[in-house]
């Protein structure tokens, strides 16, 4: 059977997206680990983006957008109902809200890879950067309030959207992070990164090169 080809890697929160989804999806596909240095040129031709996560389809179709990633694989099969969970209209604002803060230009993002890298952006302090970043997360924090997910008691595709980008903002400076006024979203987060969900999607891969014997993802 011939199943999709995926390139990902590991610690890329766009990567990791995707893989949440077909994880939980049990979407069965090659998977080729690369490194950001060293794209794959089959990669680079049929994404000229150059960006993981990228798709490719066995009609030869790709999908090169995480969030596009995660609905093709919930398409296949949610058996939690992740994308129907609580989508009322506020809902789905919520979702598509998240989607673009967490997109590479949206205000979050842009804040946290400057908050990440401000060695790179001396133009402003590392603090001014993570105070915008904070932003998103208190408003995570007042949703959190009353819910241990943020469209009610279960998990949903708004959550798994953006828990990735969280983790990489608290992984900045956790000992600043767990001091911080969050206790909803700390333990959302703890919940998700202490997952059998999340633990099966960082499990650490060779490098893909080509000519290799292919490795399958779920591997089990």
């Amino acid at each position: 059977m011939i199943v999709p080809i995926f390139y990902s890697f590991r610690r890329c929160p766009y990567a990791m997206r995707a893989r949440l989804a077909l994880m939980y999806a049990q979407c069965r596909v090659e998977l080729r680990e690369i490194v950001l240095r060293d794209k794959p040129q089959h990669m680079l031709e049929i994404s000229p983006k150059a960006t993981v996560p990228v798709l490719c389809l066995p009609d030869g179709s790709v999908i090169d957008e995480s969030f596009d990633i995660m609905r093709w694989a919930l398409l296949k099969n949610d058996p939690e109902k992740w994308s129907e969970w609580g989508m009322q209209d506020s809902a789905s604002s919520l979702l598509t809200w998240l989607v673009f803060e967490t997109d590479g230009e949206g205000h979050y993002k842009q804040s946290l890879d400057r908050y990440k890298y401000f060695d790179r952006y001396p133009e402003r302090t590392m603090e001014s950067y993570r105070s915008e970043c904070e932003v998103l997360v208190a408003k995570l924090e007042n949703r959190l309030v009353d819910s241990a997910y943020l469209l009610g008691e279960k998990r949903s595709l708004a959550d798994m959207v953006v828990l990735p980008f969280i983790r990489q903002f608290a992984h900045v400076d956790r000992s600043w992070f767990m001091q911080r006024p969050y206790p909803n979203v700390q333990r959302w987060l703890n919940e998700f990164v202490e997952s059998g969900l999340f633990l099966s999607i960082v499990k650490k891969y060779p490098v893909w090169k080509e000519g290799d014997t292919p490795l399958f993802f779920p591997d089990n």
